[in-house]
């Protein structure tokens, strides 16, 4: 039944996917879905996500029993919001619950969130001051009753973002693909002659906290500090952690990071907790199913007013950038209490940027001009491991895929003219960080856009662990040599583009104890130049030559 319950949630998400809008969906899997039981514990999620979504939405769906309530709990609702605080930490994102109803009889919910292009404001970036600029806010109520939509709230949607039939679209796909794991659910009910879920429930909720618990136990009760510092939007933000092995628990106080800033990269307490869980399960006890049970041992707490507690109205559209750091942060701790376990530090938050496409206002337009809201996810390195090199260009910890140029360019006139893997940013170790890329992105003629960019890592690239260098910090700039910031609102006038370079992961153990076959294997590849593997690795100029000719030979290595 538990193996069951599992596909009956991927094919939930696999049906969101599939009926999506946003390529953000679509292409990148910036989503979550799961199955809860009637009291809002989650039971389960699908494989296909993101930890910051599910794990934010574990705390979700007793929210949403509290405002409704139960008594107004009715089959054929469909239950909506993004706030920020009750949702998933933006309004950018839409988390969708449905009541599952078995032969007239109440089981439990499906919940489900996404990422949309567009909800109004100022748009996807860091410059609001306060979650009122933001965008428009959908507290929690009935998107649809006993099968009926509210026409109401569509219409002021609607009225209220730049991509109208985006948003009502996705919010559709939401609401099917929870209806699809309720079919799935109810076939799996009468095939095992089950009435309710309380049985399995107790089940799972019970041998996963055990199992959480005995992981936990079996660790030294140790405590140690982590310490991150990155970019900020204009000054550099500290993340500091202390994390407590105890008995039956373990414990993140985020006690000594920054305050609040005035821009919208602030992270709700939500956000916060589903990061640091999700790199403790990581790190500690990563093939134990992860559900309301699995969680609990883990406790998260933080100054309120911290920039990883904000509280309303603190602006968070890009809580990303900071709650993506969250991971490394607490694995600086964690690699003096648990050796030989956790990566070097990598990219951290996603590459992300979004395009505001417009008509050419510097001279005649041609007559097929569009406006567009163009959003591409996109990935620096990962740190390496004890044990193996770092991927290149993949999401870590956010497990968002990068978007496909074609499926980019078809969202809107936007030209990526260039993307390709970024030799030598990956840092230099005995196994080495995970490349970042090189993007080159401009507008179809005709048109003019504005960029918001979302990079860190510009100031503070990774760091390496154990001897390992770090890796190479994020570019950013137009072509004509123009600087640009890592993040906020940026014009780029018609004829221009923007070439970025994307952090690679940080490097683990000195490079001199790398295997020789690894470095002509990276240098024959591209990974690295000769002047690395001359430089970092030690090569001499024969063995260089040598490599480049047998590559060149199309030799393998």
């Amino acid at each position: 039944m538990w193996n069951r319950l599992i596909s009956v949630v991927e094919e939930q998400a696999q049906a969101l996917v599939r009926t999506a809008f946003s390529t953000s969906v679509r292409e990148a899997g910036d989503l979550s879905a799961g199955v809860y039981n009637e009291h809002g514990e989650m039971l389960a999620q699908a494989v296909t996500g993101t930890p910051g979504h599910v794990n934010a939405m574990a705390d979700t769906v007793a929210h949403f029993i509290r405002r409704i309530g139960r008594e107004n709990i009715h089959e054929g609702d469909v239950y909506i919001t993004n706030d920020p605080w009750e949702g998933t930490g933006h309004l950018h994102d839409f988390t969708v619950v449905s009541p599952s109803f078995h032969k007239g009889r109440f089981a439990g919910f499906f919940a489900c969130t996404a990422h949309v292009v567009d909800i109004g404001g100022r748009g996807f970036g860091a410059d609001g001051n306060s979650i009122f600029e933001e965008g428009l806010h959908v507290p929690i109520m009935k998107f649809a009753s006993q099968g009926k939509v509210n026409d109401t709230l569509t219409g002021i949607m609607r009225s209220n973002v730049r991509e109208p039939d985006q948003l009502i679209g996705d919010i559709h796909a939401l609401a099917t693909c929870n209806e699809i794991g309720h079919r799935r659910l109810s076939d799996m009910m009468d095939e095992f002659r089950l009435h309710d879920l309380s049985g399995i429930s107790e089940f799972i909720l019970a041998s996963s906290r055990k199992a959480t618990i005995e992981r936990i136990n079996a660790l030294r009760r140790e405590e140690s500090e982590g310490h991150m510092r990155i970019d900020g939007y204009e000054t550099p933000i500290d993340l500091r952690v202390r994390v407590s092995i105890q008995r039956d628990r373990i414990v993140c106080d985020w006690d000594g990071t920054s305050g609040l800033d005035r821009k919208g990269i602030n992270v709700p307490l939500v956000y916060t907790k589903a990061y640091t869980c999700y790199a403790l399960k990581c790190a500690i006890a990563p093939e134990i199913p992860n559900n309301a049970a699995s969680l609990a041992p883990f406790e998260v707490v933080a100054p309120e007013n911290s920039i990883v507690h904000a509280l309303r109205p603190a602006p968070v559209a890009l809580r990303h950038v900071i709650g993506h750091m969250i991971p490394d942060t607490v694995y600086d701790a964690l690699d003096k209490l648990l050796p030989d376990t956790v990566p070097a530090e990598g990219a951290g938050c996603l590459c992300n940027f979004q395009l505001s496409l417009r008509p050419r206002t510097d001279g005649p337009a041609p007559s097929e001009a569009v406006r567009a809201e163009v959003l591409t996810f996109n990935s620096g390195g990962s740190g390496a491991r004890p044990t193996r090199d770092g991927m290149n260009a993949t999401a870590f910890p956010s497990g968002v895929m990068t978007m496909p140029v074609e499926a980019t360019e078809q969202a809107g006139p936007v030209i990526i003219w260039r993307k390709e893997l970024r030799p030598d940013s990956g840092g230099a170790g005995r196994y080495r960080g995970g490349l970042g890329q090189f993007m080159e992105v401009g507008a179809r003629e005709g048109h003019e856009f504005d960029i918001q960019a979302m990079f860190d890592r510009v100031e503070h690239p990774a760091r390496g662990r154990h001897g390992g260098q770090s890796g190479a910090p994020t570019t950013i700039s137009r072509d004509d040599g123009a600087a640009m910031k890592g993040k906020g609102k940026q014009f780029i006038p018609h004829g221009r583009k923007v070439v970025m370079a994307f952090p690679g992961g940080a490097g683990y153990g000195n490079p001199s104890d790398r295997d020789r076959k690894r470095v002509s294997r990276d240098l024959a590849n591209g990974y690295i130049t000769a002047d690395s593997a001359g430089s970092l690795y030690g090569m001499t100029p024969e063995e260089i030559a040598d490599v480049l000719n047998r590559s060149g030979q199309g030799e393998s290595f």
